[in-house]
């Protein structure tokens, strides 16, 4: 008799992917953060079928990224706002657009991310509270969480 492979929980990683990893939800996200807010809007934005967008939609709200808020009584009608879970998702959207301009553009993009308030062009980095600096990616490693710290 073969013994039963267990299979191992989904990393935080295969769970993220499984809910935003796709072509659609990334970029109902992005059009998100530009302040797209109802069902029509994001087809116009998007160029997305109406079926697929419906079932993006659908499991970025079960999954806690959008919230569906109803903005008129009669007839009902809903728009679709980012949760801060949804927020908190900007920087890998800002990372895979860098990487993208970087790798795929060979660095010459039309469109450049800039900080709001006084226009200057985002730069992106890991930053460690306790020693107070920027560092690369290769200077990050995993570690197990102590679960015994209060």
């Amino acid at each position: 008799m073969a013994a039963r492979r267990i299979k191992p929980e989904p990393t935080p990683l295969e769970r993220t992917l499984a809910l935003v990893g796709d072509r659609w939800s990334v970029l109902i996200i992005r059009a998100a953060l530009r302040g797209v807010r109802r069902f029509d809007d994001f087809c116009d934005d998007l160029g997305i079928a109406r079926p697929i967008l419906t079932n993006r939609l659908r499991r970025l709200v079960d999954g806690g990224v959008m919230a569906k808020v109803q903005y008129q009584e009669h007839p009902p009608r809903y728009e679709y706002r980012l949760t801060p879970a949804g927020v908190a998702l900007s920087p890998a959207l800002v990372a895979l657009i860098r990487w993208g301009e970087h790798h795929l553009d060979g660095g010459d993009a039309d469109i450049v991310l800039v900080h709001a308030p006084c226009g200057t062009e985002l730069e992106q980095g890991f930053w460690c509270r306790a020693c107070a600096t920027t560092f690369g990616p290769t200077a990050v490693r995993a570690a197990a969480r102590d679960r015994t710290a209060p």
